[in-house]
């Protein structure tokens, strides 16, 4: 028990000092599992800083990080960052600078960010809180507090391996008060598995406060949903940054999994699609994207198609079609080919988990195998399929997949869509 014993000894020297930091994922002691960062080249590195720390955007909890390839990552806070900020920085504070979102695992955590730790206070608060109520404190309870947790606002989101020794039924319902003081939170939920439904809804209990609902603002967008509903990822931040920078002007879009509108508000909000169909069967999460859409203004520019997208009654209307499920969005593709525009035809936004392990034959789209959870999933983001370009811009395209896995994979996939797009329109299919 020596971070517990570690605190008491220190009584907290940082006990009063607010701790919910900037970023929205944080392990045991604080630290997040991944931060937002800013790429750039070392040469710009400190134009950067400077423009970070004037408009309040610098991440100070985490330390600057120079990456294999020779650039350098300066951590940000996520919800403060906008589109337009990385344009500037690529434009105005340093032309002809690499300016490139990312995510940042395992972040190292700045010499101000060390001097204290919420797993600490927890710990020191959890127990004696325990030990005023006449029950033993042990190395048992110790090992089950929470080891990781999400933020959302004033609601704190417990992973599910924590809390689970007897011991803390009989100290409920007092006990979560204790923990959510500790950690600086009004409210407090934990999460159970996914639910194995199709709608993929959480299994969240709601432990402290009267209700889940809690709010985001990625990019300048903000998202309203229920934590014991709905999921949020907070790990496509920088694909939300890229969608948001695409050229849609006047662009109709087809959304086959909206959720509460990750990507639906970034292609209408920033990109300034024309008008988008939004798909989504799970209620709770349809309540939240027309909520979502009001809250951002665009309402009137949008269409929420709720239920089964594999009987959407569209065809024919598409610019783009994103299909933004994990681990595949295969069973999506021959209603995306449908929706696309025959004569002028589009791009297909496909997301995918590739295995990247070697030793192991990826298979073909349409095989049980693509269906799996891979064990360390990589993002095909934007494989652009588009029946009016060349042939150099698809080596192009796939050339950005620099792993022979990937490239494999985008390349058994445009043999699926090619089939697909001709049987949907067989005098007009060409791939890009």
């Amino acid at each position: 028990m020596r971070g517990c014993a570690e605190a008491k000894q220190r009584e907290f020297r940082g006990r009063s000092r607010r701790d919910c930091g900037a970023s929205n994922m944080e392990g045991a002691g604080g630290k997040p599992t991944a931060v937002v960062a800013v790429v750039t080249e070392p040469r710009f590195t400190q134009r950067y800083r400077e423009y970070l720390e004037k408009h309040k955007l610098l991440d100070r909890q985490h330390r600057v990080k120079k990456l294999r390839d020779g650039t350098v990552a300066l951590p940000v806070l996520r919800e403060a960052l906008l589109e337009q900020h990385l344009r500037e920085l690529r434009n105005r504070v340093a032309p002809g600078s690499t300016c490139v979102p990312t995510q940042l695992l395992d972040p190292v955590p700045s010499k101000k960010a060390q001097s204290y730790s919420p797993a600490q206070r927890l710990c020191l608060e959890v127990s004696r809180w325990v030990e005023g109520r006449g029950v033993t404190w042990s190395a048992e309870l110790e090992a089950d507090l929470p080891r990781s947790w999400q933020r959302h606002g004033d609601l704190l989101l417990l992973s599910e391996d924590c809390f689970q020794a007897k011991q803390w039924r009989h100290l409920e319902p007092e006990l979560w008060e204790t923990v959510a003081s500790a950690l600086g939170a009004q409210r407090l939920a934990k999460r159970g598995r996914v639910s194995p439904d199709s709608t993929r809804t959480p299994a969240v209990s709601l432990l402290l406060g009267d209700h889940g609902w809690v709010e985001h603002v990625d990019n300048g967008i903000r998202y309203k949903f229920d934590v014991t509903q709905c999921m949020f990822s907070f790990g496509n931040i920088t694909e939300k940054l890229r969608v948001a920078s695409l050229p849609c002007a006047g662009e109709v879009l087809v959304d086959l999994y909206a959720g509460i509108g990750y990507f639906t508000l970034p292609f209408l909000v920033h990109a300034e699609a024309a008008f988008v169909h939004a798909c989504e069967w799970n209620p709770h999460a349809v309540v939240a994207l027309r909520n979502n859409l009001e809250l951002n203004g665009v309402a009137d520019r949008c269409q929420i198609h709720f239920g089964d997208n594999r009987k959407l009654k569209l065809s024919n209307v598409a610019d783009r079609v994103n299909l933004g499920l994990i681990p595949s969005s295969e069973e999506g593709w021959p209603v995306a080919c449908r929706v696309l525009k025959q004569d002028a035809g589009g791009i297909l936004h496909i997301h995918q988990n590739v295995e990247s392990f070697p030793g192991k034959t990826l298979q073909p789209p349409g095989s049980s195998e693509m269906e799996e959870h891979w064990p360390s999933p990589h993002q095909i983001i934007s494989n652009q399929l588009n029946n009016g370009a060349t042939s150099d811009s698809r080596r192009k395209t796939l050339s950005v997949a620099t792993k022979p896995e990937w490239q494999r994979w985008a390349k058994a996939a445009e043999t699926r869509i090619a089939t697909l797009l001709h049987q949907f329109s067989p005098s007009t299919c060409r791939m890009a």
